[in-house]
C-alpha cells in the first residue's frame, strides 16, 4: 500500500499534466489516508458537534477506521442525511448549514484530500476561496497590485450558489476528469443524501449544502468552469492594445510648454506644466486599448474593465448567459452591479474599492504615481456592527456575560476582537490615525472598562488607573497574573499600531472555519498516541480509543459536575484528547472513573 504522500504526489502530477484519474476508489482502503484525515479535523470544534445521531470524534479508534474501510470495500457505504440548521446572516437573510455525522465527515475529508491534490494544480490563479495558502487578502492584494487604471467594476454574485449547484452538471465535470465509476457513485450518493430539518427528512435534488467538508472543493470544481470561460474567452476578447495613445490635449500643452521654454518664458512654461498635471497623459477613451481583470472568491467575483460602460454591460450579460446555459446558475440582479471606478465604490469581501484621482501628486521620480491607483477602504458599516454589539442607547456598555470571568480572560477576549478586525482590514488606507480602527478601539475599550468596573463594583476611572501601562510610549490596559515558578501571564488591550500594511497577509479568512486550512502533511501527535496502543490512564496495552472534549475550559465551567481524575489529567497535560482503553472510556462517560488504584472489572460494575 502506498503512503499518503506518495498518492498525493502522483495525483498532483497528473493534475499538472491534466491527465484523467483512474482507480481512485481503491485508495479509500489506505489506512494512512484515514489517519491523515483524522489528524486534520479532530481538533475542529465541529468534530464534537452531533449530526442526526450521537456519534462524534469522541471514541475514535483504529477499529472504527477498519470497519469503515471494510464497508467501502464491500461497496455498502450509505451516506446519512445531514442535520440542517439555519444561521442568520448580517443582511437579515438565513443561510442553511448542514452538519454531517462524524463518520461521514471523516470520509469526506479523505475524499477532499484526494480530489484537492488532483484539482488544485488545475484551478486558475484568479480563484482564492477555500484554497491552500489563499485567502481574502490574496484576492484583494491581486486587485491592489494589478488593477491600476481600471475604469469600471462589475460586481458579481451568484444567487444561492451552494444550494443551486446542478448535480448532473457537477457529475459530468467529475466524470470528464475521473474515470472511476465507483468513486463517482460514492460522490453522487453524497449529493443525494438529503437533510433533516425540524425532524423531517428532505431530498436534495440540487446543491452542495454549506457545512460539509467536501462542499467547498466541489463548489470550486464547479465554478472553475466559470474561471476557465473568463480567462480563456472573455479576457482575450476584451483585451487589446499594448498601451494607450497620448492624450491630444496633453500633447498640445506639452508642445506649447516646449516652445515657451525655448523662448525663455519660464513663467508661461510653469503655468502650462500645471495645466498638464490636470489632464491625463494618455487618452482614457482610446478605442484601441482594452483591459479586463477578474478575481473570484467562492461565489463572489469581481471584474475590472478598462473601456466604455456599454462594453462592460456586454461582459456582464455574457457571464449571465454562460452561468444560465452551462452551469444552470443565476446571477443575483440586486448584487451584480456596474460601478464607475473613480466616482463610485464597489464592494468586495467586506472592503470598499475604488481608484484614486490625483493628477497633482508627483513622486520623487517625477511621475503621477497616485493617479488611477486602486484604493481599498474599510467601510463605515464595520464600525456600526461593533457599535451594535457593544453599545446600548448609543453608548458603549458592559458585557454582562463576561462579568464572572477572570480579568485576564476578559481583556484577552476584547483584544482578540480588536486584533481580528485590524488583521483583516489592515490592507485599507483608512485604518490609521483618527480613522475607523480608532473609533472601534474607543468603543471596545470603553466597553471593556465598564465590564471590569461592573466586575469590581467600582468606577471606570479607578479601573483605568489600575490597569494603565505604556508600551513603546503608547497607553495600553494590562493585567498580569503571577505564577509560582513560571513566567507570569500578561493580557494587554491595545498596543496595535493601526496603519495600512499590504506586505504581511492574513492567510486565515475572517469568519471562515479553520477546517479548510492547508494540512502540512505530517502525522499529528494525537494520531501517534492512538497508534501507540497504550491506555494513558491504566497502562493497558492493546487497541485504544481516543477520548475527546470540545475544549479544556469546558472542564472548569461554573456549575459543572466535579472534575473526575481523568479530567484533571487532561487539564494537567493540556490535552483535549487522551488515548484510553475501552473500559476506561466507558467509566469516564459513566462518571465512575476513580483512578487505576481502585479499579474493578468492568463486568462487575455493569452488573
Amino acid at each position: 500500500m502506498q503512503t499518503a504522500d506518495s498518492v498525493m504526489n502522483i495525483y498532483r502530477e497528473r493534475g499538472y499534466r491534466r491527465y484523467p484519474l483512474e482507480r481512485v476508489y481503491r485508495q479509500l482502503f489506505n489506512p494512512e489516508l484515514w489517519l491523515r484525515a483524522y489528524g486534520k479535523i479532530y481538533r475542529n470544534p465541529g468534530s464534537m458537534t452531533k449530526g442526526i445521531d450521537q456519534e462524534t470524534v469522541d471514541g475514535m479508534s483504529l477499529e472504527k477506521i477498519q470497519n469503515q474501510i471494510e464497508t467501502l470495500r464491500a461497496e455498502k457505504w450509505q451516506w446519512t442525511p445531514v442535520r440542517r440548521v439555519l444561521i442568520p446572516k448580517a443582511n437579515g437573510k438565513i443561510r442553511p448549514l448542514g452538519i454531517p455525522r462524524w463518520s461521514d465527515r471523516l470520509l469526506q475529508e479523505v475524499l477532499r484530500s484526494l480530489l484537492e491534490a488532483y484539482y488544485e494544480p488545475q484551478f486558475y490563479g484568479t480563484s482564492h476561496g477555500f484554497r491552500p495558502d489563499r485567502s481574502c487578502h490574496t484576492a484583494l492584494q491581486l486587485i491592489l497590485r494589478q488593477w491600476k487604471g481600471t475604469s469600471w467594476f462589475i460586481e458579481g454574485d451568484i444567487k444561492g450558489c451552494f444550494d443551486n449547484i446542478d448535480h448532473d452538471v457537477l457529475i459530468n465535470i467529475l466524470e470528464r476528469d475521473i474515470h472511476d465509476g465507483r468513486l463517482i457513485n460514492l460522490i453522487r450518493g453524497l449529493l443525494k443524501a438529503g437533510y433533516i430539518e425540524a425532524g423531517r427528512q428532505y431530498e436534495t435534488p440540487s446543491g452542495s449544502p454549506q457545512g460539509g467538508i467536501l462542499s467547498p472543493l466541489l463548489a470550486n470544481i464547479y465554478l472553475n468552469e466559470l474561471d476557465k470561460y473568463v480567462d480563456e474567452i472573455l479576457i482575450p476578447t476584451h483585451t487589446r492594445g499594448e498601451r494607450r495613445q497620448v492624450n491630444p490635449e496633453y500633447r498640445k500643452l506639452g508642445d506649447a510648454r516646449t516652445q515657451a521654454r525655448k523662448r525663455g518664458d519660464l513663467t508661461t512654461a510653469k503655468a502650462l506644466l500645471m495645466q498638464m498635471r490636470t489632464r491625463n497623459s494618455k487618452d482614457p477613451l482610446d478605442p484601441g486599448y482594452r483591459r479586463l481583470k477578474y478575481v473570484r472568491y467562492a461565489d463572489d467575483f469581481l471584474l475590472g474593465f478598462t473601456g466604455p460602460k456599454s462594453e462592460a454591460e456586454i461582459i456582464r450579460n455574457a457571464i449571465k448567459v454562460f452561468l444560465k446555459e452551462k452551469l444552470k446558475l443565476d446571477l443575483s440582479e440586486d448584487k451584480t452591479l456596474i460601478t464607475h471606478a473613480a466616482d463610485e465604490t464597489a464592494h468586495f469581501l467586506g472592503y470598499e474599492i475604488n481608484k484614486t484621482k490625483s493628477c497633482d501628486y508627483v513622486s520623487s521620480h517625477k511621475k503621477r504615481t497616485a493617479n488611477g491607483v486602486i484604493n481599498l477602504r474599510m467601510p463605515r458599516q464595520v464600525v456600526l456592527k461593533v457599535a451594535k454589539l457593544a453599545c446600548k442607547n448609543g453608548k458603549p456598555t458592559h458585557r454582562r456575560e463576561l462579568v464572572d470571568d477572570k480579568e485576564y480572560s476578559i481583556i484577552q477576549n476584547y483584544q482578540s476582537v480588536l486584533r481580528g478586525i485590524y488583521n483583516y482590514y489592515k490592507l485599507a488606507t483608512n485604518v490609521g490615525k483618527r480613522n475607523r480602527m480608532y473609533q472601534i478601539k474607543w468603543i471596545l475599550e470603553t466597553s471593556l472598562l465598564k465590564t471590569l468596573a461592573a466586575k469590581r463594583q467600582c468606577t471606570v476611572s479607578i479601573v483605568r488607573r489600575s490597569l494603565l501601562a505604556y508600551e513603546d510610549g503608547h497607553p495600553v490596559l494590562r493585567v498580569t497574573v503571577p505564577r509560582e515558578g513560571k513566567t507570569p501571564l500578561v493580557a494587554t488591550f491595545g498596543g496595535i499600531p493601526f496603519k495600512s500594511d499590504t506586505t504581511h497577509l492574513w492567510m486565515h479568512d475572517l469568519q471562515i472555519p479553520w477546517a479548510w486550512n492547508h494540512y502540512a502533511g505530517t502525522r499529528s501527535e494525537t494520531v501517534d498516541r492512538m497508534l501507540y496502543g497504550k491506555c494513558a490512564l491504566c497502562g493497558h496495552e492493546g487497541n485504544t480509543i481516543m477520548h475527546h472534549v470540545r475544549a479544556l475550559r469546558d472542564l472548569e465551567k461554573p456549575g459543572r459536575r466535579p472534575r473526575s481524575l481523568a479530567d484533571k489529567i487532561m487539564t494537567a497535560r493540556k490535552r483535549k484528547s487522551l488515548p484510553v482503553c475501552r473500559r476506561c472510556h466507558w467509566e469516564i462517560h459513566a462518571g465512575q472513573y476513580d483512578g487505576p488504584s481502585l479499579r474493578q472489572p468492568l463486568e462487575s460494575r455493569v452488573q
